[in-house]
C-alpha cells in the first residue's frame, strides 16, 4: 500500500455566485494544482463530487465537461453523488487509488450552486434537497431535512435534557469562528437571544439554527508519497478514511439519537489511523444544523452520549477549548455548497495542519478529523489527516 498525501488545496468563498459552474468550480481547482505545484499534465485522474447537477444545471455528465474546462480532457473523470458526503466519497476514492498504487497524482473537486443564480428559489430547492430522503416514505409527506434533524434532535433533548438554549450556543460558536474566515459565507457573530428569537422553520429549530443555501467550489490535489517528495506543496497524510451508512427510511433506525453511520465511519477511521478521539486536535463536521454538530461530537467519541449538548455554551467545543470544532464557521456560518461541502473540510483541516489558517488557526495542531454526512445521516464519511511527527 502506498501513503496517500493531500500535496494542494484550493477553494473559493462560499455564499452567492454569479458565474456559470465550470467557472466557478476552476477556481479551486487551479489554486490547488498551482499550491501542490503541478501542472495539468501531471494529474492522472479527476475524481468530483456533485450531487445535485442534474436538476439544477441540467448536466448529468459533469466530470469531463470541467474536466475539459480546466485542461484535463483525456483522463479518466468520475463524478460522485452521496447527498451532502459527495465529495468526500469522491476523495475517499481518490485515496484508495493512490494506495493501490493505481495512480500518482490525482485531483479531486467538489462543486455546487444552491443559491437562487440556479434559476431556483427556496422552495424549490428545499425539494431538491429533499430527493435524497426516502422516495416512497418520506419525500411523499413534505418531510425535508429541517425536519429530519429536527425529530433526531428532539428525542435527543427528551432523552438526555439538551435545550434549545444548548443549540443556539453552537450557532454563536460557530458564527464567532466564521468571522475569522474571510472565505465564509456569514462572517458576523450573534447571540443566544437573536437565535431563539427567530423564526421557527422546524421545531426546536429556529431560521439561525440551520445552515445556508450556498454556492462555492473545493479541491484538493492528493499525490502518493514518492510523488509527493518531487512537488512544491507541502503535504499532509491521510492516515485514515471510514465510510459507513445507516437505515433508510428514517422511520427503520435503531436508536434516534445516535447517528450510527457516524460511529462506524469513525471507528473505521481511528482503526486506519491507529488512534482515537483523544488524539484529534481539530474537527470539521456536518453541522447543518445545530443539533448535528451536537449528535455528531457523541458519535466521534469527543463526548458521552448526552454530554454534547452543553459542550459549546460550555467553550469546550471552542477555538481554544478541550476539543476546537468547526473553527472554518462549520456549515452554519461558512456555508453548505452540498457538493464542495466534504472537500471543503479537507482544505480547512490541511490548513490547520500546516499552520497556515490565520486568525481562527489551532495551535499546535498535528491531526485532524472531518465528518461529512449524507440525507438523513444514511451516509457518513469520516478522514482523519496528520502532520509528520
Amino acid at each position: 500500500m502506498h501513503q496517500a498525501r493531500i500535496v494542494g488545496v484550493g477553494m473559493t468563498n462560499f455564499g452567492v455566485h454569479d458565474q456559470p459552474l465550470p467557472e466557478l468550480f476552476s477556481s479551486a481547482a487551479f489554486d490547488a494544482m498551482d499550491d501542490a505545484g503541478v501542472d495539468a499534465p501531471a494529474i492522472e485522474s479527476f475524481y468530483l463530487g456533485n450531487a445535485m447537477g442534474g436538476q439544477t444545471e441540467q448536466d448529468t455528465h459533469l466530470a469531463p465537461t470541467l474536466a475539459s474546462h480546466i485542461g484535463l480532457a483525456g483522463i479518466p473523470c468520475q463524478r460522485y453523488e452521496d447527498a451532502c458526503a459527495t465529495s468526500s466519497n469522491a476523495f475517499k476514492h481518490a485515496v484508495r487509488a493512490v494506495e493501490a498504487g493505481q495512480h500518482d497524482v490525482v485531483l479531486v473537486g467538489g462543486v455546487e450552486r444552491c443559491t437562487p443564480t440556479t434559476g431556483l428559489d427556496t422552495p424549490e430547492m428545499t425539494s431538491v434537497f429533499a430527493s435524497a430522503s426516502h422516495r416512497q416514505y418520506e419525500q411523499p409527506t413534505g418531510l425535508s431535512f429541517p425536519g429530519v434533524f429536527g425529530l433526531l434532535t428532539t428525542r435527543h433533548m427528551h432523552e438526555y435534557g439538551t435545550t434549545e438554549e444548548d443549540l443556539a450556543a453552537v450557532a454563536v460558536k460557530n458564527h464567532r469562528h466564521g468571522t475569522y474566515n474571510p472565505r465564509a459565507q456569514f462572517g458576523s457573530e450573534t447571540t443566544v437571544e437573536e437565535v431563539l428569537e427567530s423564526p421557527i422553520v422546524a421545531s426546536p429549530f429556529h431560521l439561525f439554527d440551520c445552515c445556508p443555501f450556498s454556492d462555492g467550489a473545493a479541491a484538493v490535489v492528493v499525490a502518493s508519497e514518492e510523488a509527493a517528495a518531487d512537488l512544491s506543496g507541502e503535504s499532509v497524510s491521510v492516515s485514515g478514511v471510514g465510510h459507513a451508512t445507516d437505515t433508510i427510511p428514517l422511520a427503520d433506525k435503531a436508536d434516534f439519537t445516535a447517528t450510527q453511520s457516524a460511529r462506524d465511519a469513525a471507528s473505521q477511521a481511528y482503526e486506519q489511523a491507529g488512534v482515537g478521539p483523544d488524539d484529534i486536535d481539530v474537527v470539521e463536521l456536518h453541522d447543518c444544523f445545530t443539533g448535528a454538530e451536537v449528535l455528531a461530537i457523541e458519535a466521534l467519541g469527543f463526548f458521552e452520549d448526552g454530554e454534547g449538548g452543553p459542550a459549546a455554551a460550555n467553550g469546550e467545543t471552542a477555538l481554544d477549548g478541550h476539543i476546537p470544532v468547526n473553527p472554518s464557521g462549520g456549515l452554519k456560518a461558512k456555508g453548505h455548497p452540498i457538493g464542495a461541502t466534504g472537500v471543503a473540510q479537507l482544505v480547512e483541516l490541511t490548513e490547520h495542519l500546516r499552520g497556515e489558517a490565520g486568525e481562527r488557526q489551532v495551535e499546535g495542531a498535528r491531526r485532524g478529523l472531518a465528518h461529512n454526512l449524507g440525507g438523513d445521516a444514511g451516509t457518513t464519511i469520516v478522514s482523519i489527516l496528520e502532520v509528520d511527527a
